[in-house]
């Protein structure tokens, strides 16, 4: 009762039954990570709430930063400390304690009740899947990226004839146990690759153009699109959903080349197929929301944007609400390293939907009953229905 009624003043919007409605809520955060174990120094805890890989892009933003004065702002009184603590303060209290202890005082206040994490950056650092759950008090299950099992299908000798046969064998066994796939092709070649599907020829060529390549700088980071899109397009016949990240990321990605819309005759030639669900899509929202109107299997979201916009974040969400059905929305944090971004990703989230949803109610162009709707089918309902979610499951 205490973390709903911590959420309830979360959700301050300008009716009462959606903020009502938004505090009792309990999410699905179709796409998330685990949080890094252990202690984690100042530099280290300040890295992890930026999105840049520099260290002195860090340094540079330091605690001045949207998703910081977040933090200060609903993480403090979680731990003990008022609201909008010092970051001297906030950072002496958090820094003495492990990553878990944090966790297990944070995460069970974010409402998630189901959890969808991707394994498939820096998997060694971070808390095992099912630890994580144990945590936020929620079902965890995993999400597969197509890119690390490539890696490691090359890392086993295979020959490069024997790729394609062997990446489809992997990709098989990974998936009996995996809620969905991923893909991080925006990061490795951009979203305008050619759509077709390469035959096995044309991937025995190109894998043994890589491999002669990690034989060389002992480097097997998968960069080649006749290759990704091999990946694509053997995780479209899986039948799994998948995952494609769009938009906003780490300077490894040029952004430009990371729009959804890039994403159209890819779109076209897999309707029909499989779920396809864009991910975090700032600052491309409107695009994405057009994809979901227009295709029957594509889906989006704006979860990481949410948790880094912070107090600005409700424009973005207003924006995700505007053309895309629905149906076609949900809810994701894609929270990585620390148990703060969770907890931002889903009290940022009813905040700016309480905010929206709410402003609508009270103007009377919609009823308490479309917000209650809406509310449920964006925050866990699409994604049990999109992913197949049962309570046996």
């Amino acid at each position: 009762m205490s973390s709903e009624v911590e959420r309830g003043s979360v959700a301050d919007g300008p009716h009462g039954g959606v903020n009502e409605v938004l505090a009792r809520a309990s999410l699905v955060d179709h796409h998330t990570h685990s949080i890094v174990r252990g202690t984690v120094d100042r530099e280290t805890f300040t890295l992890m709430l930026t999105e840049s890989d520099r260290r002195s892009a860090a340094d540079a933003a330091g605690m001045d930063s949207q998703v910081a004065f977040a933090l200060r702002r609903w993480c403090a009184p979680l731990l003990g400390l008022p609201e909008h603590a010092s970051v001297a303060d906030y950072l002496e209290q958090r820094l003495a304690m492990s990553n878990e202890t944090a966790a297990g005082r944070l995460l069970p206040h974010a409402g998630v009740g189901r959890m969808l994490v991707d394994t498939g950056f820096r998997p060694d650092d971070l808390l095992p899947v099912g630890e994580l759950g144990r945590l936020a008090e929620a079902r965890a299950e995993t999400i597969v990226r197509l890119e690390g099992v490539a890696e490691r299908v090359a890392g086993d000798g295979v020959s490069a004839a024997r790729f394609a046969d062997a990446f489809r064998s992997a990709l098989r066994a990974d998936a009996r146990g995996a809620a969905g796939l991923k893909s991080i092709i925006a990061y490795r070649c951009g979203l305008d690759f050619e759509p077709s599907r390469p035959s096995d020829r044309d991937v025995a060529e190109r894998a043994g153009a890589w491999f002669r390549e990690i034989g060389k700088t002992g480097c097997s980071r998968l960069t080649d699109p006749v290759l990704l899109r091999f990946g694509l397009w053997e995780g479209i016949a899986t039948g799994l959903p998948l995952q494609i990240h769009t938009g906003y990321g780490d300077p490894d990605l040029d952004l430009h080349r990371c729009d959804p819309l890039l994403l159209t005759d890819f779109i076209r030639a897999t309707e029909g197929t499989c779920p396809i669900l864009l991910l975090h899509t700032y600052p491309f929202q409107r695009h994405a929301g057009y994809l979901a109107q227009m295709f029957p299997h594509v889906y989006a979201d704006v979860g990481l944007a949410v948790t880094f916009t912070g107090a600005a974040s409700t424009q973005v969400v207003r924006e995700s609400l505007e053309l895309a059905p629905f149906t076609k929305i949900l809810f994701s944090s894609d929270a990585w390293g620390l148990p703060e971004l969770h907890v931002l990703g889903s009290w940022l989230f009813r905040r700016a939907m309480s905010r929206v949803l709410g402003g609508w109610v009270a103007a009377g162009d919609w009823s308490l009953g479309d917000a209650e709707r809406v509310v449920d089918l964006v925050g866990s309902g699409n994604a049990r229905r999109v992913y197949g979610l049962t309570e046996a499951s």
